[in-house]
């Protein structure tokens, strides 16, 4: 005898199961910008406290997040241009380890010469501008038998490109005054304040550095303070290094100062520079 079963009809949806498909079909649809609106006229009417209020937390979340990435930003700015003030793209070496060992088989400290410098302006490409440096200390006579102690850096004209120095009276010394070993200097602006009262009434003024006059052509300065961190103190007073170096009677150098053209070139030009600079010989 053969059954037959009848299916038993399904529910019908309920209201409420309805609306829940509803919506979530209109969930998986773009919105339109008018429903967009709707929808928060809505909420507005419904609660119009906690609406104000969720605005409100969105507008300072913006606005905190546009002011960190400002102050970073101009942070940002703010550390390249103090360190370009410096100098652009500077490379200070300073090298005093190391010896030489001669053929009898001493050694000799290998200081740093001009001679270093010019082996690496001969290897290094890049390089804009490059100055020795050698440091001298001195009592100079300032006049009605007073001396004061200052100090002397004979440096190259290019010093001032290099250290991205400001004149801000008279001139620099330039390659004819180094060639001629011209004896000129030029003041730190503290120091020709305090012997002279103020920059350019420094200009055309003679210092005595051991019984020698020298004649001030200009008044600089650092762009930045560097809080005494640099080569520069409130003392300090420039000279051509082929001038200095008669003081010193060796070509020993304390520093060498580079500036490459390019910002991308100065950590790959450190590196050779100080390889060029210690040498096959040292140890």
């Amino acid at each position: 005898m053969a059954t037959t079963i009848v299916p038993e009809p399904l529910p019908k949806p309920s209201s409420e199961a309805t609306s829940f498909d509803l919506t979530l079909a209109s969930a998986r649809t773009t919105m339109m910008f008018s429903q967009v609106v709707a929808l928060a006229l809505d909420s507005f009417r419904a609660s119009k406290v906690r609406f104000l209020l969720t605005m409100l937390g969105m507008v300072i979340g913006s606005a905190s997040i546009v002011l960190v990435v400002t102050l970073g930003l101009t942070g940002k700015e703010y550390a390249i241009n103090l360190i370009s003030s410096i100098g652009p793209n500077m490379i200070e070496m300073q090298y005093s380890g190391g010896s030489v060992v001669g053929p009898d088989n001493t050694t000799t400290p290998d200081y740093m010469t001009r001679e270093d410098m010019i082996a690496v302006q001969e290897q290094v490409s890049g390089i804009a501008a490059s100055s020795p440096m050698l440091e001298e200390h001195e009592n100079i006579a300032v006049g009605e038998g007073l001396t004061k102690n200052v100090m002397i850096l004979g440096v190259s004209p290019q010093y001032r490109i290099v250290r991205n120095s400001e004149v801000i009276a008279g001139r620099f010394f330039d390659d004819q005054d180094t060639a001629g070993h011209t004896h000129v200097t030029v003041l730190v602006q503290a120091l020709a304040e305090t012997l002279y009262g103020s920059a350019d009434n420094a200009v055309g003024q003679t210092l005595s550095i051991r019984g020698i006059p020298f004649t001030i052509i200009g008044v600089f300065k650092e762009r930045i303070n560097t809080f005494g961190q640099s080569e520069v103190s409130e003392q300090t007073m420039l000279i051509p290094y082929t001038v200095a170096r008669y003081f010193t009677g060796t070509d020993k150098v304390k520093e060498i100062f580079f500036s490459m053209k390019n910002t991308a070139d100065v950590l790959p030009a450190s590196s050779q520079i100080l390889k060029i600079i210690k040498g096959p010989s040292s140890t």
